[in-house]
């Protein structure tokens, strides 16, 4: 008899997503929900078409995991990266303070008729970023090992 395969089963490799269709944005955003980074960690590169995220990110896929074992919470730093960028907008960040700290709460697709559309990041206090793009296509990748988590807990959204 052949067993399903469990999500526990995974092996503990760095994550290397691409989001092409809708279908594929709700891994993206349920795997950076509550990642951080500052001002300085995103670039707007208009030649190549990409903003990129440097984020910390909570490790949602070791949660459990870590509960079982008794060990601490993890984050990894990781690129969120959109090709294709047309354009870039946002409302209620400072751009211009590099040490200001963000917090992403979601990142939603919002297609148009024509196959473009606009990746929507939603920050906490009332941010948002958004990128106009050719056609869905984001990746995230973590770049470092996972580490503790500084603050010992997990992100936690109050009812």
């Amino acid at each position: 008899m052949v067993e399903d395969a469990r999500f526990e089963d995974a092996d503990d490799r760095p994550l290397r997503l691409r989001a092409e269709s809708a279908e594929d944005m709700p891994v993206i955003a349920a795997l950076v929900q509550d990642a951080i980074l500052t001002m300085a960690d995103m670039a707007w590169q208009p030649r190549r078409h990409r903003l990129a995220f440097l984020v910390n990110r909570f490790r949602w896929e070791d949660r459990e995991a870590a509960e079982r074992a008794g060990r601490p919470y993890e984050r990894v730093r990781a690129l969120l990266v959109i090709d294709g960028v047309l354009r870039v907008a946002s409302t209620g960040i400072d751009r211009s303070d590099k040490d200001a700290v963000l917090s992403i709460l979601d990142i939603a697709w919002h297609p148009a008729e024509d196959g473009a559309g606009r990746v929507e990041i939603t920050l906490a206090g009332d941010g948002a970023i958004a990128a106009t793009v050719e056609c869905l296509d984001v990746t995230l990748q973590d770049v470092t090992r996972p580490y503790a988590a500084p603050s010992g807990k997990a992100p936690a959204h109050p009812d």
